[in-house]
């Protein structure tokens, strides 16, 4: 399931020149019954089963063996994946990531073994392998000198708790449906002032949510005046 999204675009890249480094560990291998299983029956009775925890225990330590990692659980039941986490996770060296499956993993590796628990959304997957790789995905281009333009990190959408402007390429005139002209005037402040009302224009009709989280200046409150005043007319 990795092999792919991983050998894909920023991601491939980043392992090539050595900024990243990803090992994927098979929890069959950390099994010491004939069959290699990995999950069983629930105490208590109940549908579904439930991941084991020798396997998850001894592969956690192997993963640990050297130096210590920051173990993170992929579970429904975690904290919401958010741009300020993925910006504070990508500072670690380490980090070790458990998908789980099935009805989830035995609660005393998540007791005593994990550090935090993610959530991607509030919907269920059949397993945490593709909310991994979103993590993943969502660090890693945080770290320094993987995207090589820094400042395409800080003007994405939840970087500064506003959605991102809106974008517009070649050609000018598409269909009949034209670029702004504000685009084409080569005033760079105006442009500034034009993408920040758009940003914060989108994030109150959007997401007006995350306005209480983001950090305005006096010029984007006064915008978002304007904005409010507007909607009344």
């Amino acid at each position: 399931m990795f092999s792919s999204p991983f050998k894909e675009s920023i991601i491939k890249r980043a392992v090539e020149r050595g900024i990243v480094k990803i090992n994927i560990y098979d929890l069959r291998d950390f099994t010491h019954d004939r069959h290699k299983i990995t999950d069983d029956y629930p105490y208590g009775g109940g549908a579904g089963m439930i991941m084991k925890p020798e396997p998850l225990a001894e592969a956690i330590e192997e993963v640990n063996r050297e130096s210590k990692s920051r173990v993170i659980l992929m579970t429904p039941q975690g904290d919401r994946l958010t741009q300020s986490r993925a910006r504070e996770l990508s500072q670690e060296n380490r980090i070790t990531i458990l998908c789980g499956r099935y009805e989830g993993i035995d609660e005393r590796i998540r007791a005593h073994f994990v550090d935090d628990e993610i959530s991607i959304g509030d919907y269920i997957l059949t397993g945490g392998e593709i909310p991994a790789m979103v993590l993943v995905d969502a660090i890693i281009r945080l770290i320094p000198d993987v995207l090589g333009d820094e400042a395409s990190v800080e003007e994405d959408s939840f970087s500064n708790n506003l959605l991102e402007y809106p974008q517009y390429t070649r050609p000018e005139n598409f269909r009949g449906f034209k670029v702004p002209e504000i685009l084409l005037s080569g005033n760079h402040e105006k442009i500034r002032r034009w993408r920040r009302r758009e940003s914060l224009k989108r994030t109150f009709d959007r997401r007006l949510d995350l306005l209480d989280k983001a950090e305005l200046t006096e010029e984007d409150k006064k915008i978002l005046e304007e904005i409010r005043a507007e909607k009344i007319k």
